[in-house]
């Protein structure tokens, strides 16, 4: 059985349009920043805040995946001054990440991948409204 990229284009999330941009970048967004809650904080941490516990590698594998947000918002034709600025958070959430062991501390409040998230919603919302997704609303699709 042979699968052709107009199949894979087909499934949900895996197009190029601005909906299917949408729900991956939400996704990673989840996977870096709230994948499990911490009980008695009540404060959720993801696969970034992990990553930190490995020296370097964890960091450079962290600012890989906060790095793929930014390269989907320069598909969605994001200005060069919001891709910088991404590309900041990014960068500085890189950079608080290299200090062994403390690095993870910072990284619990520095959320990059969520500040990420909030300037491509903002992004789509203005240029893709038709993207929006209310909470709790039922999909007709």
């Amino acid at each position: 059985m042979t699968i052709r990229v107009e199949q894979l284009k087909n499934l949900p999330g895996m197009g190029s349009d601005p909906a299917s941009v949408r729900q991956r970048v939400e996704g990673m967004e989840k996977l870096l920043e709230g994948l499990i809650t911490i009980p008695g904080f009540n404060r959720k941490i993801g696969l970034d805040v992990i990553l930190d516990l490995v020296p370097v590698a964890g960091d450079v594998a962290a600012a890989a995946l906060g790095s793929y947000m930014v390269w989907e918002a320069r598909n969605l034709g994001m200005s060069k001054g919001q891709m910088a600025r991404m590309a900041g958070n990014v960068g500085f959430d890189f950079l608080l990440g290299l200090i062994p062991f403390i690095g993870a501390v910072p990284d619990f409040f520095f959320r990059s991948n969520t500040r990420n998230l909030k300037l491509i919603k903002r992004h789509l919302d203005r240029h893709h409204p038709e993207t929006a997704i209310v909470p709790g609303a039922v999909s007709q699709r």
